[in-house]
């Protein structure tokens, strides 16, 4: 039997060339694609808040070792994994929506790939896998883990009934934020839960311009978002969302840092909101609502601005 060609089931918006079209088995390729693996953007974005809370935890304490190491790499798995698993989910619940737009029509279920049930068992694999690695964090960070699972639940139904389903994506996508500082600290305080507010107002920047990609097919079949919401004043909500952010950001590091009387470590770490800032503003000028390539095009940016704030954690943390 002939190994199938690399475009074959290919979803539209995967970057092309990408390792599953190219390299992975031709009979797991539909299931990575459920998971997204093909479009890394998204782990990105649901790991790098966890690593702001573990890193900006490590910088209170002073304490970075092997177990923080752990942490992290934890975290990086555990984020594939929870995205696989959420987005299988999602696809599940979506499948009649996603096989009314244009963007989503290639996802497997829509088109004929997995079935549910194969879906479903797929979403339960990953999950058990995940479940394995938190249980080698801190009793705290295990329930916050656990509870995350509510967020995962609601978020592919909040387009169905509220216009800012960016809210439940923002909740459920930074909750690594409190669970990483949890896994180092064993507590929660006010520094990640500034910092938890700060990725939910990031999450609306970028994805309110996701968002605009689908607003035409969003519209003909009466799914909400803030694209639709903001329309043409989208640009003056994304400086909202960028301020806040900055701001929370900037709360969070002076929280967490300036008792510990490090002067050197809390100057660095503050230049990461103010270039994080410079980032967003630099998409703002990019954006065209209109263009769904320069639309994706910036959202998949947002994993560069999120990386600014771990190198400038990183750097006060080792000063």
């Amino acid at each position: 039997m002939s190994e199938a060609p690399e475009s074959a089931g290919q979803v539209s918006d995967a970057v092309t060339g990408n390792w599953v079209d190219r390299h992975a088995p031709a009979w797991s390729r539909p299931y990575l694609r459920l998971s997204r693996a093909d479009r890394p953007i998204g782990t990105w974005l649901l790991l790098l808040p966890c690593w702001w809370g573990l890193l900006l935890a490590a910088a209170s304490t002073g304490r970075f070792g092997v177990r923080e190491i752990w942490i992290m790499a934890g975290c990086g798995l555990g984020a594939w994994l929870m995205r696989g698993a959420g987005c299988t989910w999602n696809d599940i619940t979506d499948r009649d929506i996603d096989a009314a737009v244009a963007r989503t029509a290639s996802r497997p279920i829509p088109a004929g790939q997995v079935t549910v049930r194969g879906a479903a068992i797929w979403m339960a694999m990953q999950a058990l896998v995940a479940l394995a690695i938190l249980l080698t964090f801190h009793r705290t960070a295990i329930l916050l883990g656990v509870g995350s699972l509510a967020l995962v639940a609601v978020y592919p139904f909040a387009k169905r009934f509220t216009w800012w389903p960016q809210v439940f994506l923002g909740l459920a996508f930074n909750w690594g934020a409190l669970l990483a500082w949890a896994a180092q600290t064993g507590r929660l305080d006010w520094p990640p839960v500034m910092l938890y507010l700060a990725g939910i107002a990031w999450t609306l920047f970028y994805d309110t311009i996701y968002a605009h990609q689908d607003k035409e097919d969003d519209a003909l079949i009466g799914v909400k978002s803030t694209a639709r919401l903001f329309a043409a004043d989208t640009p003056r909500f994304l400086l909202i969302f960028m301020v806040l952010a900055v701001l929370l950001l900037t709360g969070a590091i002076i929280a967490a840092l300036a008792p510990a009387a490090n002067m050197l470590a809390l100057v660095i770490a503050l230049g990461g909101p103010w270039a994080f800032g410079w980032h967003l503003t630099w998409q703002m000028r990019q954006l065209d609502i209109d263009d769904p390539a320069i639309c994706l095009r910036l959202f998949r940016a947002n994993r560069d601005a999120g990386l600014i704030i771990v190198l400038f954690l990183a750097a006060g943390l080792f000063a």
